[in-house]
């Protein structure tokens, strides 16, 4: 399947890496098909592209490798997305990065939003942690 990035012009990617979000995007209403496209030059950053809006491309990362302690509570979201069957093996953890341009010092992690994917059912969530002790705008290179 070829979809149009504004990123990276038109791309083809195989119709099973297609990642459904069914409670959609916080913030990005209607949208909820993505892809997860690595880029060799950005590792160990990935871009979360959205299939049908070719502007909306999110930078994620792992958050274990910048903070190893990292823990989040991940049974409501399994409840929810109906998950609670899937080896947590199956689950993939990935925040939000917020980049500033000129400035990689200051580029931060949103650690109270991170996206779930469960890679056996190509689906996705974000969560929203609440009386987190963790920040929407942490220092990933400090």
């Amino acid at each position: 399947m070829k979809i149009d990035t504004s990123q990276f012009g038109t791309i083809q990617i195989a119709e099973d890496k297609i990642i459904t979000m069914p409670a959609g995007m916080p913030g990005f209403p209607g949208r909820t098909r993505f892809v997860i496209l690595e880029r060799e030059e950005t590792l160990p950053f990935y871009w979360y592209q959205c299939v049908d809006d070719p502007n909306l491309a999110l930078v994620i990362i792992n958050p274990y490798l910048f903070k190893p302690d990292y823990s989040v509570d991940l049974n409501r979201a399994l409840r929810e997305m109906s998950w609670e069957g899937d080896g947590r093996d199956s689950l993939k953890l990935y925040v939000v990065v917020n980049a500033s341009e000129g400035v990689p010092e200051k580029t931060t992690a949103n650690l109270i939003g991170p996206l779930v994917i469960n890679t056996q059912k190509c689906e996705a969530v974000q969560i929203v942690i609440y009386d987190s002790p963790y920040s929407h705008r942490y220092p990933i290179l400090a």
